[in-house]
């Protein structure tokens, strides 16, 4: 247990004499363990910090707070369960360096509105320490790379299912409908105990007890949902029933706005589905191109990663006063398209792999990116033109691959975090002390 002793000082006088009486010390607990994750320590101090902002985002979203003491179990679970993608990404190398994160906080300050000196200054005028602030940024951009880089970079959508995809909606002559979801997950274990699978279905039947009761379906979720959004409510948007994980979709057509689902069971554990409401065909499916060209250096034992950066910041530097991409393109890259220039024409959402597609999205037209690493090696990005289109038939299979991927994706994703919580080993402290 961490404690601070804050000592009461001898009488000066009983002390010289050896006759005084010594006043006896107190000790004042300002922090303790409430939580062993692998090697690594949560403390009380962190926990109580992290309830704080819970209750203050329940009371952004209106969502009543559900009990103190069952909100705190949730928050720690959940700090469980951040702290060993964390410790995975340290082992693997994963990091984001400050060049990238300062690039995401200019662009969080000017989707505000703000300069990045306004913005800082709104900060600590909350009580948000800027360097606290930074670090929560790096933070949430580790835990998006790691899931892209350990679950969404490794879903494979076959041919056949895209054939099957089209095939099945081919009757279909508006949009689908769709369908405002959320929902609650109650982990289970991989290989769970009977009496861990009782004791995690008492609880999911005491969820729906509640809700039946009359509580606040966003207010169960914030108190019982292991999910990562359990404090916005468990709300999963508007998605079309191909976009919903399976079992979802399978459940939602018997369900009219305002019901739940029975408790559902899947290999992440056990779920209760609300159905907020139901709409019908939308506008035209318009998306975003940017036709973009870029110049490509691998990694290999030759090529060291620091090598190859300092390459293309060499590369860029040379564009930047003056060279032509594409002629530095055709003499660089190692990229098919080098004999292009390093032009990759019109590309749609979904073409690339996300880490060039965040970095490509995130620039100006005709700006140069700095150096962005991705599986394929490091590149220099540069977007010539922006335009917004109505998808056309050709990309029919895109938009039926990315509807299979982002199925894909939830499931595998919710199976990954499972695995990853049953392979760390957790010591609960919480209600010692």
């Amino acid at each position: 247990m961490l404690l601070v002793a804050a000592l009461f000082p001898w009488s000066l006088a009983g002390a010289q004499s050896g006759r005084g009486a010594r006043v006896p010390e107190r000790t004042v607990l300002v922090d303790r363990i409430v939580a062993v994750v692998n090697n690594e320590v949560l403390t009380l101090y962190d926990l109580n910090n992290r309830l704080t902002r819970a209750l203050q985002e329940l009371r952004s979203r209106n969502i009543p707070a559900p009990d103190r003491n069952e909100l705190r179990k949730q928050v720690l679970e959940r700090m469980i369960i951040e702290r060993v993608q964390l410790q995975l990404a340290r082992e693997t190398g994963l990091q984001v360096d400050d060049l990238q994160l300062d690039a995401t906080i200019a662009r969080i300050a000017e989707s505000n509105n703000m300069t990045l000196m306004q913005f800082r200054r709104t900060l600590e005028r909350d009580g948000i320490p800027f360097e606290k602030f930074r670090e929560e940024v790096r933070m949430e951009i580790i835990l998006s790379r790691l899931r892209e880089r350990d679950v969404d970079n490794k879903i494979n959508v076959a041919e056949s299912e895209i054939d099957n995809f089209i095939a099945d909606r081919k009757d279909v002559k508006n949009k689908p409908a769709e369908y405002n979801l959320s929902h609650i997950l109650i982990r289970l274990p991989e290989q769970a105990r009977p009496e861990q699978i009782a004791r995690q279905l008492a609880r999911a039947e005491e969820a729906v007890k509640r809700i039946g009761a009359g509580t606040d379906f966003a207010q169960v979720v914030a108190a019982y949902s292991d999910a990562s959004d359990a404090l916005s409510g468990g709300n999963m948007g508007w998605r079309t029933q191909d976009r919903l994980p399976e079992l979802f979709a399978k459940t939602i057509t018997s369900l009219k706005p305002g019901e739940i689902s029975k408790i559902l069971r899947s290999p992440a554990g056990l779920h209760i589905v609300k159905l907020n409401s139901r709409r019908g065909a939308g506008a035209p499916y318009i998306v975003e191109q940017n036709h973009v060209r870029h110049i490509l250096v691998r990694t290999s034992e030759t090529m060291s990663d620091d090598e190859a950066k300092y390459k293309l910041l060499s590369l860029r530097e040379r564009i930047v006063n003056g060279s032509s991409f594409a002629e530095l393109a055709r003499l660089n890259s190692e990229d098919p398209s080098a004999g292009r220039g390093g032009d990759l024409g019109w590309i749609y959402p979904g073409d690339t792999v996300p880490d060039f597609e965040r970095a490509m999205k995130a620039l100006k037209v005709t700006e140069v990116s700095q150096p962005v690493k991705t599986q394929f090696g490091w590149h220099l990005i540069q977007v010539l033109e922006r335009r917004t289109t109505d998808a056309s038939a050709e990309r029919e299979r895109l938009e039926a691959r990315n509807a299979l991927r982002e199925r894909k994706s939830d499931e595998a994703y919710h199976e990954w975090l499972r695995q990853l919580r049953d392979r760390a080993w957790v010591e609960y402290r919480l209600d010692e002390g």
